[in-house]
């Protein structure tokens, strides 16, 4: 079994990442005044069930051997910022778009990376590798003009959570049909 066709009965998992981004990216776009402190939670909340999504989605493949460790890096790295941002919810505005910035930027790169294996075996995995690009784009800018403000900020990471979540979204029911294709 190749790389990309191990992720065809994972798809769900790709969904639910999807699904949650899109939601959380909603809540921002609908309500663009959230506290600093809604926001960390909101974040926080966010990262952490991407992490432990993408973690089972590393360990949990069906039909596969072995455990895919990119996916069980990204999600440990979700893991750590959603706890650290969860238990120290205090922390300064900075400190916050560094937490965001770079794990959008690392969430970019691992899935650029897991789109570029599966460019020959997976039709369309053009928009993984789109989803990442538009992770990094964001986690730079973010990066690199913190001073944006925090309503500038949370539309940002509203419209970043929504393209993100639809393309998850896309990609999941394609890989869904090659899915359900390869079982007939």
């Amino acid at each position: 079994m190749t790389t990309g066709q191990r992720y065809v009965p994972n798809w769900q998992a790709i969904a639910l990442r999807g699904g949650a981004a899109l939601v959380f990216g909603v809540l921002f776009l609908l309500w663009p005044q959230p506290s600093l402190l809604t926001l960390v939670y909101i974040f926080g909340i966010f990262v952490l069930v991407d992490g432990v999504l993408a973690l089972v989605s590393g360990i949990r493949r069906p039909e596969a051997r072995g455990v895919d460790w990119s996916l069980v890096v990204l999600g440990l790295v979700g893991i750590a910022a959603g706890v650290v941002t969860l238990i120290w919810p205090g922390i300064t505005g900075l400190i916050l778009l560094l937490i965001i910035g770079s794990w959008a930027a690392a969430l970019g790169l691992v899935e650029i990376i897991i789109g570029v294996e599966w460019r020959r075996e997976i039709p369309d995995a053009w928009l993984l590798i789109l989803t990442g690009i538009v992770s990094v784009i964001f986690g730079l800018i973010v990066l690199f003009a913190p001073g944006a403000g925090a309503l500038a900020l949370a539309t940002l990471i509203g419209f970043f959570a929504v393209v993100y979540g639809v393309l998850h979204l896309i990609v999941a029911f394609r890989l869904r049909a090659l899915d359900e294709g390869r079982r007939t």
